[in-house]
């Protein structure tokens, strides 16, 4: 099983990478090729791949042709990278990277994201990632492994997915967030956990808004 979003994985990179490299030597490789160089084993899963960066604009292909295949003339221009500074919990709070500190996952520290597909007025700037720890908010479709593209913003309005930290807790999560009367509540998307509750004596800082959930990929032999 192939799960994924509209936002580019380490695969769809290295498809993309590797396309670059064999449209420069001017001849388009196979599909089998493509998996070789890319470490996926199976032809499907590649064309899978392939099918994704079709319908999001950064390869083209000819069906009558099986090597007719070149990247689109925006993708180099289109991507830029997000650099991911840390894990983030949909579940109980974790506590925060040290200072200087970065949460390195599958050996990256940032993740490549196509500006077309950001929110209609979003420029890309003050963004970065956090790869999500936890199940609080699969309901929203954030699930474990994903990585979430956050907007820098001090400020939320009710309802908003935010990245939260406690100062007095040295705990940061990943929440729907709610101001109410004596007291901030940081809403689950999962019914089978229930809201943290931060009085307003307590400090809390929100440190971004999610804009934007990259899916993590699993695969699975038959």
């Amino acid at each position: 099983m192939v799960r994924t979003s509209k936002g580019l994985t380490q695969r769809h990179q290295k498809i993309l990478e590797y396309l670059g490299e064999r449209q420069s030597k001017g001849y388009p490789p196979s599909i089998r090729e493509i998996g070789e160089a890319t470490d996926i084993s199976s032809t499907s899963v590649v064309t899978y791949y392939l099918k994704q960066l079709e319908e999001w604009g950064y390869i083209e292909r000819d069906a009558k042709f099986s090597r007719a295949l070149r990247l689109s003339g925006s993708t180099s221009h289109n991507l830029f990278k997000v650099p991911i500074l840390g894990p983030i919990a949909a579940g109980f709070p974790i506590q925060v990277p040290a200072p200087g500190e970065t949460y390195i996952g599958d050996e990256i520290d940032g993740v490549d994201v196509a500006r077309s597909l950001l929110p209609l007025g979003e420029k890309g700037i003050d963004l970065f990632a956090l790869k999500v720890q936890g199940e609080s908010m699969i309901d929203a479709m954030v699930n474990d492994g994903d990585i979430v593209i956050m907007k820098r913003t001090e400020q939320a309005s009710n309802g908003e997915m935010v990245a939260v930290w406690l100062p007095a807790r040295d705990e940061t999560t990943l929440k729907y967030f709610y101001k109410e009367k004596d007291r901030y509540r940081l809403q689950p998307a999962n019914p089978t956990m229930g809201p943290i509750f931060v009085n307003k004596s307590e400090p809390l800082e929100i440190k971004g808004k999610v804009v934007m959930v990259i899916r993590s990929v699993v695969t699975s032999v038959a």
